[in-house]
């Protein structure tokens, strides 16, 4: 069994159901502290939701430490919930071995980019030991859950302490049938709504010393859902409008509902802006003399991460490993990304195939495993500014 695996299966073991963590975080603490990774646990929430963030960093070696450069393995040890275990083909918590694939919850969301990140990290350093970039590991319980006391926190730490950093990877699992297929270069951001459409209440019969607010709104309703909120460009497809949830009545047949509640969600890009799309909407609902009210969430702010060192160095990576030229996307739900692009100006998403993520009998192929660590290991290898320069002395010659 590959170190890589063993640390897998000794994660999946673990029951981190968000927020959690299980002990995944010390373990993964016991195997950088030898390193030289200075450690940090950082916790946050309330006491029956604490959260626990693992901040780890191993300064470059060498004459200048407070110039180098920065790379961060960002990633969450919780995992969603099982679901009935009776519905599993094998206890969710053991890891188990079946056709050549490996079943446990976490397995691909994200335990195997987990244990990928050390292990590479080991290998390079056993290599490297004087390398000269700085390694970081940014770790959180709560990526599953709310994501209020996670990831977030420690990048408004790590901003208030100005701590300098320059490229992150994110192990969430972004391929699709192999891995290194497809990278998350960026992600859309979310805006959600709640509207409640007030009308007044009246008996079927007598419309007229009524108001139906689901009439007032269809209108409105028709022309949100046909509206172009911008084309989307290059990196991004076009921000989209959905409405996800509409309740209104009380239940009988005779009664012409007092308001109307609306969820709804916008998925946008770089094109469009939470003010802005605020704004359209407003002015949509006040056109169509609705009354109402509303309140708005911002899950998190779109980023790109565009073609350069870091993008460059991750397609390299993965094309000597697997000679796939891996496909840049942005699609998707939003990630802890959102917080990291904030205060890290590169920052892209790297894992195994995500198939099965949040099902049952999630699993990840074993042969999908190493090369993960591989491409990891070979990142490294690519932003070490004293292993390059010597890889181009030796090609130079």
């Amino acid at each position: 069994m590959s170190a890589t695996l063993s640390l897998v299966e000794q994660l999946i073991s673990r029951a981190s159901v968000t927020p959690d963590d299980a002990g995944c975080q010390d373990l993964i603490a016991a195997r950088l502290k030898p390193l030289g990774f200075e450690l940090e646990t950082i916790t946050s929430g309330p006491e029956h939701f604490r959260v626990h963030n693992l901040w780890a960093k191993r300064k470059a070696q060498g004459s200048a430490p407070l110039t180098a450069t920065t790379l961060v393995w960002a990633g969450h040890t919780d995992v969603v919930p099982t679901g009935p275990a009776t519905l599993w083909a094998s206890d969710p918590f053991v890891p188990t071995h079946r056709d050549g694939k490996l079943f446990g919850r976490g397995a691909s969301d994200m335990k195997t980019s987990l244990a990928a990140f050390v292990v590479a990290t080991e290998e390079f350093l056993a290599q490297h030991p004087d390398t000269g970039l700085n390694i970081a590991f940014l770790l959180t319980s709560d990526e599953e859950g709310p994501a209020v006391d996670g990831t977030v926190v420690v990048c408004k730490q790590l901003q208030a302490r100005r701590e300098q950093l320059d490229y992150c990877i994110v192990g969430e699992p972004t391929s699709v049938t192999q891995t290194g297929d497809m990278i998350k270069n960026g992600r859309r951001g979310s805006l959600s709504g709640k509207l409640t459409v007030q009308g007044i209440q009246g008996h079927v019969a007598y419309p007229q010393l009524a108001r139906n607010p689901i009439h007032q709104f269809a209108p409105a309703m028709a022309e949100l859902a046909a509206t172009t909120w911008d084309a989307g460009n290059a990196f991004f497809p076009p921000t989209t409008f959905q409405i996800s949830n509409m309740h209104a009545g009380t239940g009988v047949g005779n009664v012409i509902p007092g308001s109307l509640a609306v969820d709804f969600n916008f998925r946008f890009c770089t094109e469009s802006t939470p003010d802005g799309l605020k704004s359209r909407v407003v002015e949509l609902l006040d056109r169509h003399s609705l009354q109402y009210e509303l309140q708005w969430v911002l899950g998190g702010l779109p980023f790109l991460t565009p073609p350069g060192t870091l993008v460059d160095a991750v397609r390299s990576a993965i094309y000597e490993e697997t000679q796939l030229h891996t496909e840049l996307s942005t699609t998707g739900g939003t990630s802890d990304g959102r917080f990291i692009a904030q205060i890290c100006p590169q920052v892209i998403e790297l894992g195994p195939p995500n198939a099965t993520i949040h099902k049952l009998d999630e699993h990840v192929r074993v042969a999908d495993i190493e090369p993960l660590k591989n491409i990891y290991r070979r990142i490294l290898e690519k932003l070490d500014p004293k292993h390059s320069a010597h890889t181009a002395q030796k090609a130079a010659a």
